[in-house]
């Protein structure tokens, strides 16, 4: 008889000298797959096509760092200053991606996943659907995430995983529906509000149907790398317990523009 304490998992096998993550034997894997392939296959249960695995690829890349000004950089930077070992650190600075870092993604993709449904129920166009929805929100003072940044006024990286998306053959309705809103939004507020990296990454997510639930994943996964790499240079760098201006720095690495 089994135990009330008996439960299961689909995601990872591991039994005497044999790892398996969703059927698949890890050593089979290595040397074969790429990282991003393997976080395909680990959130989705199956490998991805090519195709698929390189606008992965491409989207963990587009989010890895953005500087040293976002609040997850600031706290993870803060928590090193203290003298703390590496781990509380960068956790310091995932816990900080949330509603209103990263989070974008998430509510991207429950936006758009939103508008498909209902220009399929209704029988409409995704431009009359998005207009529909975006004036509800409007009404309740809701915003659209995922459109508008404080610094870039055309996102480089929204141009190019659109680019490569087209390119790939990936680009399809939620691109389309993301597009829509951006151009409903300029007309409605009256200035360009482009579609950001996180509006970019929550339309192909939704191209690749990914529940909204896993959009900030993408982000959080992204970000360590760049994370790690903040709370080295802090430790090696800086002064221990200092005062961590969140806007007067300036980048002096490779490449550094005159």
């Amino acid at each position: 008889m089994s135990s009330e304490l008996h439960w299961k998992t689909a995601i990872t096998e591991v039994k005497p000298n044999k790892i398996r993550l969703r059927g698949q034997a890890i050593d089979e894997l290595m040397g074969r797959i790429t990282f991003s392939q393997a976080i395909y296959l680990a959130l989705k249960g199956e490998m991805p096509t090519t195709e698929v695995g390189q606008l992965v690829e491409a989207i963990l890349v587009s989010s890895i760092d953005h500087g040293a000004s976002p609040p997850s950089v600031l706290a993870a930077r803060t928590v090193a200053s203290t003298g703390a070992d590496l781990n509380a650190a960068v956790a310091a600075g995932v816990l900080a991606i949330s509603r209103y870092h990263g989070g974008a993604i998430e509510e991207g993709m429950k936006l758009f996943w939103a508008i498909a449904r209902r220009a399929n129920e209704k029988n409409i166009t995704p431009k009359e659907a998005a207009a529909e929805l975006l004036e509800e929100m409007k009404a309740k003072g809701e915003r659209a995430s995922g459109f508008g940044h404080r610094l870039h006024t055309q996102d480089p990286r929204t141009t190019r995983l659109f680019s490569l998306a087209d390119e790939l053959g990936l680009a399809g309705q939620f691109v389309q529906i993301a597009r829509e809103v951006e151009a409903y939004l300029e007309a409605s507020v009256g200035k360009k509000l482009p579609i950001n990296v996180d509006g970019a990454i929550a339309a192909l997510l939704c191209e690749l149907d990914f529940p909204p639930e896993l959009g900030n994943a993408f982000f959080i996964i992204a970000r360590v790398p760049g994370l790690v790499a903040h709370v080295y240079e802090e430790k090696i760098r800086m002064k221990p317990m200092r005062k961590i201006h969140p806007e007067d720095f300036e980048y002096d690495g490779p490449g550094k523009e005159a």
